[in-house]
């Protein structure tokens, strides 16, 4: 398919600068010695948020000694829980010599879907010991990690019914509750909920909470929703907290300590200022919490004005001890964070949380993108509402460059995890499910434009007609809000860039020709090469430069590959750039000057310099190659290690330009290395940052 666009209007082109940013390519060496760095020293860095959340839920290492999988003959969900009441005594825990026995009871309220006579709650035998039930429970199996628990009736559809479970907790380390030095607290995601009380433990499955706990009186504990009271018994306190809002199992959460840090700060709903929402700050002694606490404020009115206000009666965070050694989890209403880890790019990705992953929960493991890629936007969309535009794109260019410099080869979205949890380096994987992520929502923004995304963020987190507000949604759920939101089906944005690994290559041709006189045509043909991943269709933005007068900008539809379109013009165009602004941020590119057979054989081997030079972090690298031959254009550092190959295959005789995006790397000298047909030519660049 061929257009003809007759086209003179000058556009004019705004860049942005780019900001520094850490290296995100982590080796399995470099996380070995971060984790032996002090933690006061690691709070400190100004690591991104995504790296140390994603850190912090791989750290566990083999997924199977964080969570037992599911049998192959679990049942299916039949029944949805309505409310978790959970009563524990765990007074002991704070004591010396710190065990992790202890004992419990939950009673679950749930509606039947369906005709039941029992249910099945997951819980870990090499955790829990099921004493008995009661209430609709007459009777009960506990085997393979499942608790079975027949009922006294059959219940049919719709009826509510709630049974109590009676249990201990084993004196284990079990990677989800810990007790250590006068401190406990529960970190669960995926799938460790199940191992501290008996639960139906999907994400899907969201319910309100309450839960009593027996602390020592000199301890301070917090949870989920709101603090009802606190009851003093001799040298025994007693917390009892309350979640009006549905929570995910895996969101649910305690953290105490003895002679715990508390600081409570107020933030002014914007639709009633006199209504006013606590913050909580835990925080061990010794921490500074006093910019923490301003930053709070200000993020809770910005991310309540892009999405929707603040959707809980309550938030907070607190800091933990070195048994939880990276980033954050984002559990509903009180953020578990590393000690002294309150930096601006954690809390604004964990605070993010609160509206995506837990105001809406991802539906299944197969949409941990959805929880993880919003967050990680949306510490660059922090940075541009305190920094600009460009510090936004900065951020957003480092992620793409994570991805790109560690993509794993698997799509984010993987329909064998609805059923199959994957394990947790798989499933929390930096480059796709947080990295990728950001990148993709950071070209829907593209691909609409800011009017139709803001919308779309402000609706999705806004409907409740839907169901998602306060409930949980998968891809296609948000696939469709986009559609519905654009007016036009956006379905294949979210296949293409979601449901599909890798990303598009392309390999553009252009070429000029003077059609008479002063009239010009431009022609361009936009061609992907990848064959590991499907074409990409995206909209595109070409800038042509002339021999005299302003630049163009032009965007067309590239919906077909080898899609071929033609621009004419009354003045001489000298130069044609593909994505100016690096936009489609998710590509590789080169772009060849097209020339006939007779022209061939007046071109020689030439590198050229790179340009801008020095640069940061994007240059572009020009080389010419005057018959086919085998390509391998190279950088190096000064040390001679080969960082990147930006080329490496056959090529034809032509000009070629190679943007190169070094926002993953410090400042510095580098060498680009080109070879091809016995030529060889090295040049060196500057990064300056």
């Amino acid at each position: 398919m061929t257009y003809v666009i007759l086209f003179d209007a000058p556009v004019f082109l705004i860049y942005s600068k780019n900001r520094n940013r850490m290296n995100t390519h982590k080796t399995l060496a470099v996380l070995i010695l971060m984790l032996s760095i002090t933690l006061s020293a690691f709070a400190q860095t100004n690591q991104k948020g995504a790296e140390m959340c994603s850190h912090k839920k791989m750290s566990i290492g083999d997924a199977s000694l964080f969570f037992e999988k599911d049998s192959p003959n679990t049942p299916k969900h039949n029944f949805d829980v309505l409310n978790y009441n959970i009563n524990l005594d765990i007074r002991h825990c704070f004591l010396s010599p710190y065990p992790k026995n202890y004992t419990g009871s939950v009673t679950v309220t749930f509606r039947a879907d369906s005709a039941i006579s029992s249910i099945t709650l997951n819980a870990v035998n090499t955790s829990l010991s099921v004493q008995s039930v009661s209430i609709s429970g007459v009777s009960f199996t506990h085997s393979n990690n499942l608790l079975n628990i027949t009922l006294d009736r059959v219940y049919n559809p719709g009826e509510v019914a709630s049974v109590m479970v009676n249990f201990t907790h084993a004196n284990v380390s079990d990677n989800a509750f810990y007790a250590s030095n006068g401190m406990i607290f529960t970190d669960c995601e995926p799938e460790g909920a199940r191992k501290w009380f008996p639960c139906y433990d999907k994400p899907s499955d969201k319910a309100t909470t309450e839960l009593t706990v027996k602390v020592p009186a000199n301890a301070r504990l917090g949870s989920n929703g709101k603090l009802v009271d606190s009851l003093l018994t001799g040298d025994s306190l007693y917390y009892h907290w309350k979640s009006k809002d549905p929570v995910a199992t895996y969101l649910i959460v305690m953290s105490g300590k003895v002679n715990y840090g508390l600081d409570i700060v107020y933030w002014h709903k914007l639709s009633n200022p006199a209504d006013s929402v606590p913050i909580r700050f835990y925080y061990n002694n010794g921490e500074n919490i006093a910019s923490a606490k301003q930053r709070i404020i200000a993020m809770t009115t910005y991310y309540s004005q892009k999405f929707c206000e603040h959707p809980f009666e309550k938030n907070g965070f607190a800091t933990l001890n070195n048994q939880f050694t990276w980033g954050g989890m984002e559990n509903q209403t009180l953020t578990s964070l590393c000690p002294n880890c309150w930096g601006d790019n954690l809390m604004s990705h964990e605070f993010a949380h609160q509206w995506f992953g837990d105001m809406i929960t991802c539906g299944t493991w197969a949409d941990i993108w959805m929880n993880e890629g919003f967050a990680t936007y949306c510490e660059a969309l922090w940075l541009e509402s305190t920094g600009g535009y460009s510090a936004y794109k900065s951020d957003i260019l480092g992620d793409a460059s994570g991805y790109l410099g560690s993509n794993p080869g698997w799509a984010m979205y993987n329909p064998d995890w609805i059923i199959n949890t994957p394990p947790t380096n798989t499933l929390f994987n930096t480059a796709i499910t947080y990295y990728k992520g950001a990148c993709v929502l950071h070209m829907l923004r593209y691909t609409l434009g800011d009017t139709l995304f803001f919308n779309f963020l402000k609706s999705y987190a806004q409907d409740s007609v839907g169901g998602y507000k306060y409930n949980a949604a998968v891809t296609d759920d948000l696939a469709s809000k986009i559609s519905q939101t654009a007016g036009q089906d956006m379905t294949w944005f979210i296949n293409q860039w979601v449901k599909e690994p890798n990303h598009p290559v392309y390999q553009n041709h252009y070429n000029f020709s003077n059609l008479g006189g002063n009239q010009w045509r431009v022609n361009f043909t936009a061609r992907q090469i990848q064959t590991n991943s499907v074409f990409h269709k995206m909209p595109i933005v070409l800038k042509i430069t002339f021999a005299s007068g302003p630049d163009t900008l032009i965007r067309v539809m590239n919906d077909v590959n080898y899609q071929q379109f033609s621009f004419n013009f009354d003045r001489q165009p000298s130069s044609l750039t593909f994505d100016p602004n690096n936009d489609i941020v998710l590509k590789q590119a080169s772009l060849i000057l097209g020339i006939d057979d007779e022209s061939a054989g007046q071109l020689n081997y030439e590198l050229h310099q790179n340009y801008p030079n020095p640069f940061n972090p994007v240059t572009k690298i020009v080389y010419q190659i005057p018959k086919e031959a085998s390509v391998s254009l190279k950088i190096y550092d000064m040390q001679g290690k080969e960082i990147t190959e930006l080329a490496g295959e056959m090529q034809k005789a032509g000009r070629y330009e190679v943007d190169y995006n070094a926002a993953a790397l410090p400042s510095g000298v580098y060498i680009y290395k080109l070879v091809a047909g016995g030529y060889e030519s090295t040049r060196k660049m500057t990064l300056l940052k």
